[in-house]
Order: C-alpha cells, then sequence, then structure tokens
C-alpha cells in the first residue's frame, strides 16, 4: 500500500521577512528507498536536494538540479564550502571520500526527490543511497582523469 508524505522546507534569508517555501507531496511505499538499479533512475531526471544541517527545523534548505550527477556534485560542493568556512586561511584543502561521508553522516537530515517520469512522481532516496551515488560519480571521474 502507498502512502503519501507531505515535505514542506523553507528558506529563511537573513535580516528579510522574505520566505522561500518548497512544499512537496510524495507518494510512495517506503520514504527511504535504497533502490540502487540505474535502468529505472534516469541520471538526467530533475532531483531535489533536501537539507537539514542541525536539528532545528528552521535550518532546512534547498536545491534543484538537472540531474542526478549534478545534485550529488553539489552535496560535494557544500562540503567543500563547509571545509573553506572551517579552514579559511589554508590556500588548497584536500579530503577523502570518508571525510566527505563523515560529514554527510553529521547532518541531521539529508535527502533528495528524484523525479520518475513514468509515474509522474518523485521518489525519495536517503543518505545511503546519496553516499553510493557520489561514490561512483567520484570513482568514475577518477578512471576518467587516469586515462
Amino acid at each position: 500500500m502507498a502512502t503519501v508524505s507531505f515535505v514542506s522546507f523553507c528558506v529563511f534569508k537573513a535580516g528579510s521577512d522574505i520566505t522561500s517555501c518548497l512544499e512537496i507531496v510524495v507518494s510512495v511505499s517506503d520514504f527511504c528507498a535504497s533502490d540502487t538499479n540505474d535502468g529505472e533512475l534516469r541520471t538526467m531526471s530533475h532531483t531535489i536536494l533536501l537539507v537539514q544541517p542541525t536539528k532545528r527545523p528552521e535550518g532546512r534548505t534547498y536545491a534543484d538540479y538537472e540531474s542526478v550527477n549534478e545534485c550529488m556534485e553539489g552535496v560535494c560542493k557544500m562540503y567543500e564550502e563547509h571545509l573553506k568556512r572551517m579552514n579559511p586561511n589554508s590556500p588548497s584543502i584536500t579530503y577523502d571520500i570518508s571525510q566527505l561521508f563523515d560529514f554527510i553522516d553529521d547532518l541531521a537530515d539529508l535527502s533528495c526527490l528524484v523525479y520518475r517520469a513514468d509515474t509522474q512522481t518523485y521518489q525519495p532516496y536517503n543518505k545511503d543511497w546519496i553516499k553510493e551515488k557520489i561514490y561512483v560519480l567520484l570513482r568514475r571521474q577518477a578512471q576518467q582523469a587516469g586515462k
């Protein structure tokens, strides 16, 4: 039996009364599905990244991307921006994938919604799925760089 989940994320702009909200109704059987079958998931599917850095709900934010890969690159950029804030005087910063995954695990919530044209719905995915997709993306980039 399918369940219907209501997801609401708001972005509060500092120094402003303006709030941008995203409200989505998601119809799924299992909210944190971990389906990794790439045949069913199109990499060019519109993807919404939902981020809650801390337990405070007012810190929730979202970003949308044209593809799953762009979204995974966005997660990496989010971590790189975090590293820059934590190390403002470092001319260059390096990290390995385990540090990136620790960062993801430390977020209160991180999930994404991937559009499925066949059902015309957004399929939700959890942190583990995101980490798997990032691993595949970075491995592919490393292989291409090594050629």
